[in-house]
């Protein structure tokens, strides 16, 4: 039985960088074909990588597949994003009550190192590396809480929601005053302290509900 050969994980992760960074930015529009031949002539690989690039971007929900065209861009859906939503508050206020109420001080203090690179990021205008901190300092409350299918779970949501989520930041990192994106984790990782499980969940839902509402209206404005 002949073996799969996997492309450089450096090579996919490099097409699939410039794949992304055209996606966000708006020059492959929602609906675009991602013709694997052309795309690879253009980055100058084999199509090996562009493939498995291109399945990322759908597992993440950049991409879809449909029928006659092979993969697209996928457009933002606000009826997905509140079906997206609300099974992510299903999930990560239990998640997060959890957490609270078992974690160590030693995460804890995990837990207020990624703030720190959040914030940073935050003031750097770097949407991908403050998402990618956020993760992790959820990720690190999270897995207090002893159930690594519940974390598991959560971090598929994540990436079926990255689209929504960029859109959420940018929105928030462009509107003067606007803290959403550090205070409910700051007043998470304090919940985690006093070991507050009841308040890491309020935290936890408020903060979604406000993702929510901030993602669904900058869909709408740009509808």
């Amino acid at each position: 039985m002949s073996k799969r050969v996997e492309p450089s994980p450096s090579l996919t992760d490099k097409v699939y960088a410039v794949l992304h960074e055209a996606i966000t930015s708006g020059e492959y529009p929602a609906g675009y074909r991602l013709r694997i031949r052309d795309i690879a002539a253009e980055v100058g690989t084999s199509v090996m990588p562009v493939r498995e690039a291109i399945r990322r971007l759908e597992e993440s929900g950049f991409a879809e597949r449909v029928p006659h065209k092979g993969s697209v861009v996928k457009g933002l859906d606000p009826a997905e994003l509140l079906h997206v939503y609300e099974t992510r508050r299903l999930l990560e206020v239990e998640a997060a009550r959890r957490g609270a109420a078992q974690i160590g001080s030693v995460d804890v203090a995990r837990m207020r190192q990624e703030f720190e690179l959040m914030q940073r990021a935050i003031t750097e205008g770097a949407v991908i590396p403050y998402l990618d901190h956020d993760e992790a300092l959820l990720t690190i409350l999270y897995e207090a809480g002893g159930n690594p299918v519940l974390l598991g779970t959560i971090r598929t949501m994540w990436q079926h929601c990255r689209a929504y989520k960029i859109v959420g930041a940018r929105a928030a990192l462009d509107t003067p005053g606007d803290t959403s994106l550090w205070r409910y984790q700051e007043l998470l990782v304090a919940a985690a302290d006093a070991s507050d499980a009841e308040a890491a969940a309020a935290i936890s839902n408020e903060s979604l509900v406000d993702a929510t509402d901030r993602i669904k209206a900058q869909l709408e404005s740009h509808g």
